[in-house]
C-alpha cells in the first residue's frame, strides 16, 4: 500500500483441500495451524463423482464449518475439478498439505510440482503432529466399522454421526 487512496490490504490466503470423509482430528490440526499463518484459509471439500462417500459433500461441509467456527478465518466450500482452478477463481496462491510419512511426500511432491507448473500456485507441506501420523479417514471408517474406539481420532460431532451412519449400513 502506498497511500490513503490504496484499497484494502491484500489478504494472505491458502487452501487446505481434501475429501474429509469424515473430517479427523489430524485434518483439524493442519487447518488450525494454517489458520494461524494465513488471514483466510479455504477448506475445499473435493467432489469425486466416481467415489461413493460415507457422508455427502453437504454433510462434510456442515461438519467442517461447525468444527472450524472457532478459528474465525476459515471458509469451507466444495470443489469439482482441478484444485488450481479453485485457487485461480479465488486468488489463492498457496495450498497447505499435511504430510504423515515419506510415502505421502512422494505423491504430494508430484502434485505440488504439477500444480505449480499449471498455475504457479505454491504448496506448503506441514509435518503432521506425531499423535496423528497414522491417521486417515479410511482407517477411521474401517476401525469404526468393526466397533473400534475412534473417539480420540475425530471431533465429537463427527463421532456421533459416524457411529449412526455405520449402524445404518
Amino acid at each position: 500500500m502506498t497511500g490513503p487512496e490504496s484499497e484494502e490490504p491484500l489478504l494472505r490466503r491458502a487452501v487446505c483441500p481434501g475429501s474429509f470423509d469424515p473430517v479427523t482430528n489430524g485434518h483439524l490440526d493442519i487447518i488450525a495451524r494454517a489458520s494461524k499463518l494465513y488471514d483466510v484459509v479455504h477448506v475445499a471439500v473435493m467432489i469425486n463423482n466416481s467415489k461413493q462417500g460415507l457422508f455427502t459433500v453437504e454433510e462434510r461441509i456442515d461438519f467442517l464449518r461447525q468444527v472450524t467456527a472457532e478459528y474465525g478465518n476459515v471458509e469451507v466450500e466444495s470443489f469439482h475439478g482441478l484444485l488450481v482452478d479453485f485457487c485461480k477463481q479465488r486468488d489463492i496462491p498457496a495450498i497447505v498439505k499435511g504430510l504423515r510419512a515419506v510415502s505421502d511426500f512422494d505423491y504430494e511432491l508430484q502434485m505440488a510440482q504439477m500444480n505449480n507448473g499449471l498455475s504457479g500456485v505454491e504448496t506448503l507441506f506441514v509435518p503432521t503432529n506425531p499423535v496423528y501420523s497414522f491417521l486417515s479417514s479410511s482407517l477411521v471408517k474401517e476401525v469404526a466399522t468393526w466397533g473400534g474406539d475412534v473417539s480420540h481420532l475425530v471431533p465429537e460431532l463427527v463421532l456421533g454421526s459416524l457411529t449412526e451412519r455405520l449402524a445404518q449400513q
